[in-house]
């Protein structure tokens, strides 16, 4: 591929990428970054109505030179994700960083939140990171990468997403809890999380995009604008490169600095 900053290869390296199969999607993005910094990719979707999209981001990493294949997988079912993993390996190889970037979510209040829809959501955002943790750590080498895409939300305590909000705050406990497990028992493994803010995908629709422009984009401290799917992919790839070995465990929040003391702040501005 085209030319990159060498301090940041990751050339020879394999990566599997889930829910990247959206063009304009966080995924997607990622999975393209690794690549021209020289990582063989596994892009992964959910639905046959992602396919098409997925083979056209797969192609266009193929396409400047680099090594794409997409494979369809259910995360949140335990088999579907020990396959999805294994075609990884069987495709390149060897796995050296999974980035945990699928997930869904339906908004509402938790009271009236059906049991389906508690369940999928923990189902795809905590439960399908873990199956492909315990399937992925079989294969990685040492010093091999962990990477789960959270959310501020976690902390935000956003009144119109319990659910997806205690959903990446399970996340966010399980990276905390696993460094050590990794680290220690498995050859340097890390283990981190990144959780934008606010992002501009093809996935936010926009009565949504305008109710965050108006409310949570005045919170971001570097510039008032949504983040970009590269922001967060810029993130990914440091966290995968050899600069992070001695980064694990941690939340790192890539939002333009919105933090959980802006709530208090929008509070005192509008009462007092």
């Amino acid at each position: 591929m085209s030319q990159y900053d060498s301090s940041l290869s990751l050339q020879g390296k394999v990566a599997l990428v889930t829910g990247s199969g959206k063009t304009r999607g966080i995924g997607a993005a990622i999975a393209t970054l690794l690549a021209h910094h020289g990582a063989a990719v596994i892009l992964n979707y959910v639905s046959p109505s992602t396919g098409p999209s997925a083979a056209t981001v797969a192609q266009s990493i193929t396409a400047a030179g680099g090594q794409a294949l997409a494979v369809q997988a259910d995360i949140s079912r335990p088999d579907e994700a020990q396959r999805l993993v294994q075609a990884a390996v069987k495709a390149f190889g060897r796995l050296d960083i999974l980035v945990n970037n699928a997930a869904t979510g339906t908004p509402g209040p938790v009271l009236s939140a059906a049991p389906e829809a508690l369940a999928t959501t923990f189902a795809v955002n905590v439960f399908g990171p873990i199956y492909l943790i315990q399937e992925a750590v079989k294969h990685m080498p040492p010093r091999s990468r962990i990477i789960n895409i959270g959310s501020v939300a976690s902390k935000l305590g956003i009144s119109g997403s319990p659910v997806y909000s205690a959903s990446k705050a399970a996340m966010d406990a399980l990276t905390f809890s696993m460094a050590m497990e990794l680290g220690r028992n498995h050859g340097g493994i890390t283990i981190n999380t990144v959780s934008p803010g606010p992002v501009d995908t093809d996935g936010l629709p926009p009565q949504v995009a305008e109710k965050i422009n108006k409310t949570m984009v005045p919170m971001s401290r570097v510039e008032e604008r949504l983040g970009t799917v590269q922001d967060i992919a810029d993130a990914v790839l440091l966290l995968c490169s050899e600069k992070s070995r001695w980064i694990s465990g941690q939340v790192i929040s890539v939002s333009g600095g919105i933090n959980a003391f802006d709530q208090i702040y929008s509070f005192l501005a509008t009462h007092a």
